[in-house]
């Protein structure tokens, strides 16, 4: 009887070779990375998906607003008619706060560090009120006695003088009888004159002009009056209101013609005059003592 042989240790290694290469034949089943995504997906081209936009891409809240602000100024642009020009000279003693009275209005601040006006400053400002728009050329003068006789010629086409004296100072105030007369000299009654009280912030014991007082000399003369405090900005929204309103309404030829750029308002130079008195501030003012 044959015995069965068993395969040697060379014969064992040559077939595990064998089965080795038969399997590397077979074909091989694809792994999850070379498997089709999802395939309604499949056929659209990755460069034409829709993407969610980042952070970085979706417009900031700023850009928004300036957005809205370009808009809303296109579209008062387009609806705003022809604007008549005004000229306004602001007079009285030096210091008592016709630059600052001027600046408030323009930028809504106060600063501290104003310095005496030299000759003449010009400054301009498109306004508009419920049934108009008007530019109001504001002329700051110098107080100074030297720049004296630089001032009529500045009077000579102004629709409007306000003159100016600090609740503090009463020879400021005492000296606003000269500043009219040189007014009326130059343009006699065809011009609005207003007289007006800066520094009504300071606190009662250093004021040397009362209120009544100033109201008295100014019904006393036939001219406008108010008092204003240019650092509270207390009635300085009041004034250029009451100023602006006392204007002809003629915006075909007004006192100092129409706007030079076609007659119309400049976008971003438009002001709302809305009267605000500004009582918080003037209370936070005279308790600072200043």
């Amino acid at each position: 009887m044959d015995s069965v042989k068993r395969p040697s240790s060379a014969g064992q290694s040559n077939n595990r070779r064998s089965s080795t290469l038969d399997r590397s034949n077979v074909q091989k089943r694809p792994s999850s990375a070379d498997r089709p995504k999802n395939r309604r997906h499949s056929t659209v081209p990755q460069s034409n998906s829709q993407k969610r936009p980042s952070s970085a891409d979706r417009p900031s809240s700023a850009d928004q607003s300036n957005s809205v602000s370009s808009i809303a100024s296109s579209v008062a642009s387009s609806t705003i008619g022809p604007v008549a020009r005004y000229k306004l000279v602001f007079l009285g003693d030096s210091g008592v706060g016709k630059t600052a009275i001027i600046h408030r209005f323009m930028h809504d601040n106060f600063d501290k560090s104003h310095q005496a006006t030299i000759g003449i400053d010009f400054l301009s400002k498109t306004m508009y009120l419920e049934d108009r728009t008007v530019r109001l050329q504001l002329w700051d003068t110098a107080g100074q006695e030297r720049f004296r006789s630089l001032i009529p010629s500045y009077i000579r086409d102004s629709s409007i003088a306000v003159v100016v004296y600090d609740v503090s100072n009463r020879d400021s105030f005492l000296n606003t009888s000269n500043w009219m007369d040189d007014v009326r000299k130059e343009r006699g009654t065809d011009i609005v004159i207003c007289l007006v009280g800066n520094k009504a912030d300071l606190a009662d014991e250093r004021r040397t002009v009362s209120r009544e007082e100033g109201e008295e000399k100014a019904n006393r003369d036939g001219v406008m009056f108010m008092e204003c405090s240019a650092k509270a900005g207390y009635n300085i929204k009041g004034l250029y209101r009451q100023l602006a309103t006392s204007l002809p309404d003629d915006t075909n030829n007004g006192a100092n013609g129409l706007d030079g750029d076609g007659g119309s308002a400049r976008d971003g130079d438009l002001i709302d005059i809305k009267e605000s008195k500004s009582i918080a501030n003037l209370g936070r003012a005279k308790k600072c003592g200043c």
